[in-house]
């Protein structure tokens, strides 16, 4: 598993915030994409879930994440579709194959990484959704993995 430092730029991005279980990621993704072309806006990149906490830690409804996707255009915040600017950002970051089930490992990987070389974890991880699940087998799934760090 190859990890690498890089820097993520400053982008606008459409989202929205849930508590509860992992299985409603593909209905708040709909709900983003769809907000996003409904108001003519240009998709600036793949779509990512940025998780504030864990299944080992809370029960699922207890589940807190961000479900989002980086646009070019001006709108305004609508329902559950919230708008914000995401700061440029360090991470380690690493891409994973495999079912989003197991996408642990690779969290644990980049955790052990930073610790060992130098890194402060500075905030939750994220998750950017490379492959389309509607299209690609689970097993065959590309997920980066990443963690906002600065260097100690």
């Amino acid at each position: 598993m190859e990890i690498v430092e890089k820097k993520l730029g400053k982008r606008q991005i459409a989202y929205i915030n849930y508590k509860g279980s992992y299985e409603e990621v593909p209905v708040l993704m709909g709900e983003v994409v769809g907000f996003i072309m409904a108001k003519g806006l240009q998709i600036m990149g793949p779509p990512f879930g940025i998780y504030f906490n864990s299944p080992q830690e809370v029960p699922v409804e207890e589940l807190m994440y961000e479900i989002a996707m980086p646009f070019a255009g001006e709108a305004k915040e609508e329902g559950r579709v919230k708008i914000k600017t995401m700061p440029e950002q360090l991470v380690l970051s690493t891409v994973y194959k495999g079912p989003y089930s197991e996408c642990g490992t690779a969290i644990g990987a980049l955790a052990q990484y930073a610790y060992q070389n130098g890194y402060e974890i500075i905030g939750p991880p994220m998750e950017t959704y490379i492959s389309d699940p509607n299209e690609t087998p689970e097993k065959d799934l590309l997920t980066e993995m990443s963690f906002p760090v600065v260097k100690k």
